[in-house]
């Protein structure tokens, strides 16, 4: 087995990974005599037990994979740096794909601990009938050999650091020299071998095994399906894995923003029920949020969590399922800490925080006259139901608060915590105008009053976590909705004048807000939301008042579990069906009478929504 050693290993996996038509120009030139008769023969021999020995024992080689410990605190001299030489690479050209929850095979590129932590063959966007375990980057586990627990795979060298080694046994280095050996080919239009749709199949190919992906796939080194990096890129990527991908850690935050985290910090502990009551409101509603200081640097991000230690400690993070799930500690803080992978559209939800944001909170939750008098429970039937959990709070404050941020708040439901939107938008138009009602309207005191006599019924699909029968509790949710809304008309007849249904009841911005009206774009799987009424006049028109607004977050953004089961998925985008209808109904309202059947039936083409 001496003659099998590494040279003769990078041969085989060079030979096997040339396409028939590198072969056969192998063939015209010098080795021509070699690769004929009873040579051939001896070759082909000799191949195969050399790839036996590349799969079956490349332990052998380069000893057992057990990982590595990379951080270093001083970067050794001539080595690649990853924060200025590697990481803008990879911004540049991988965290496109490589960013998020469909990253392929779980590889998030887009931090040093995604790469770290490696592959895995389990998919997050899947059909499932049980729900599957989470697997978010700095959250559900916290070390490589944790990810190693959970099934992940590693991409860089987890076997002996040598040279060598450093390169034949990362998926990282291979994936980049696959692509260096096989170059896209120069057509107009890429072979049908190149799968682009969002549910393809994933090669998710481990160190032990691939020289079988590239026998299979030749073309498909990375970046996939584009042109490969350039010469001087590739050579930074290559040389740093070479050298043991090696990396100084993260230096302290700078002291202005540990100055600014400290007031904020304060300011959402407070000790009163009242103050923690606010503060899981604000929490639940900002979790995903991309937090930023406007007077430092608008590029630092930051985002809010659950701790169960106090500000002034280190961070403990309490890790559920969703916000609202039971944190397991007595009390809960809100802390704040640095968002460490790079910022990708998909998931980029910036939210100012600054003295005038500060003031504003203190003057709708904390200095408005009401008490109190316990704190909630987060048992999932109430959790998951804002209108019960938050009832002490004023319906205005809650209201006001995302408003004030309309354009946000919508975006929350197309992006939020996932990285596609099919759940909310399969259900949406490909444009239509959002309006809100106003919240200074006398109307919003009876619809307060309203659902506080219906909160209790109002539940959501994440309050029994996974479904097992979708269609009996689509059937549930519907008769539901449909007494619901049946109960508001009369409500609304009972003790609202006809004539009080008007323009004024559609929120103006206050003259100054311009959230007041947005337009949606859709596009497949992705939406933008933007400030004002754009385009031409659209199809159709939602107005959305608190009791619509809060129920799409609790659904899509808070309540949504992109590790759940196809029941829990289902029943999520049909009872957005019934959000839809509903903002759709309020906007036919207020059109004149004679309109408003024409119209909707323009809408639905004749179909009983």
């Amino acid at each position: 087995m001496v003659i099998c050693g590494v040279t003769i290993y990078n041969l085989v996996r060079i030979l096997s990974s040339f396409t028939l038509w590198k072969i056969n120009q192998l063939m015209r030139n010098r080795y021509r005599d070699l690769l004929t008769g009873k040579h051939w023969l001896l070759l082909v021999i000799l191949i195969s037990g050399c790839a036996a020995v590349g799969t079956r024992e490349f332990g052998k080689l380069y000893g057992p994979a057990e990982p590595h410990e990379r951080a270093v605190a001083v970067l050794p001299a001539g080595d690649t740096d990853y924060w200025t030489e590697v990481k803008p690479i990879l911004e540049n050209r991988c965290v496109v794909c490589h960013g998020c929850y469909d990253a392929p095979c779980q590889l998030k590129l887009s931090s040093i601990e995604g790469i770290e932590r490696g592959g895995s063959k389990a998919e997050v966007y899947a059909t499932r009938i049980r729900e599957a375990q989470p697997t978010r980057i700095f959250e559900d586990a916290h070390s490589v050999a944790g990810w190693r627990e959970k099934g992940f795979y590693p991409v860089l060298n987890e076997r002996a650091d040598t040279p060598d080694a450093n390169r034949e046994a990362s998926v990282m280095y291979r994936m980049l020299a696959l692509k260096d050996q096989n170059p896209l080919p120069d057509v107009k239009q890429l072979p049908d071998s190149f799968d682009l749709s969002l549910e393809r199949d994933q090669s998710c190919a481990a160190d032990d095994t691939f020289d079988k992906f590239t026998k299979e796939h030749p073309l498909w080194g990375m970046p996939y399906a584009l042109p490969g990096l350039p010469d001087a890129e590739q050579d930074v990527l290559k040389r740093w894995i070479e050298q043991g991908a090696v990396y100084t850690k993260r230096p302290p935050l700078a002291l202005e923003y540990v100055e600014h985290i400290k007031q904020w910090e304060a300011f959402i502990n407070g000790d009163s029920l009242k103050e923690q009551l606010v503060a899981r409101y604000l929490f639940e509603h900002l979790y995903f949020a991309h937090l930023y200081f406007p007077d430092l640097d608008n590029q630092a991000f930051f985002t809010v969590v659950r701790s169960a230690t106090p500000p002034g400690e280190p961070i403990e993070l309490i890790v559920t399922r969703r916000p609202y799930d039971d944190p397991g500690v007595e009390r809960v803080y809100y802390r704040i800490q640095p968002v460490l992978s790079t910022i990708v559209t998909k998931t980029h939800m910036p939210y100012r925080l600054d003295e005038q944001r500060m003031q504003r909170w203190q003057s709708l939750f904390v200095d408005e006259p009401y008490e109190v008098t316990q704190l909630p429970s987060y048992v999932a039937e109430y959790a998951s139901n804002p209108f019960i959990t938050f009832d002490e709070m004023p319906t205005h404050s809650r209201y006001q608060f995302l408003l004030d941020e309309a354009q946000f708040t919508i975006m929350a439901f197309i992006k939020g915590t996932v990285c596609r939107g099919q759940v909310a938008l399969s259900v949406i138009q490909d444009d239509f105008w959002v309006f809100f009602t106003n919240p200074d309207s006398p109307s919003l005191g009876l619809m307060e009053d309203f659902m506080a006599q219906r909160n209790e019924s109002l539940q959501m699909p994440a309050a029994i976590g996974s479904v097992f029968r979708p269609l009996t509790r689509w059937r549930q949710y519907k008769k539901q909705q449909q007494s619901m809304l049946s109960d508001r008309d009369q409500y609304i007849a009972a003790h609202v004048p006809p004539d009080a249904i008007s323009l004024d009841l559609v929120w103006d911005g206050d003259g100054v807000n311009d959230n007041a009206a947005l337009t949606v774009f859709r596009h497949f799987d992705s939406a933008t939301v933007e400030k004002g009424l754009l385009g031409q006049t659209p199809k159709t028109a939602w107005v959305i008042g608190y009791g619509i607004l809060e129920r799409i977050h609790y659904l899509l953004v808070a309540g949504y579990d992109v590790f759940g089961n196809v029941g829990h998925q289902l029943m999520t985008r049909l009872y957005m069906d019934f959000l839809r209808m509903e903002a759709e109904t309020n906007f036919l309202q207020m059109l004149p009478a004679a309109a408003r059947a024409r119209e909707r039936d323009l809408w639905y083409q004749g179909i009983d929504a």
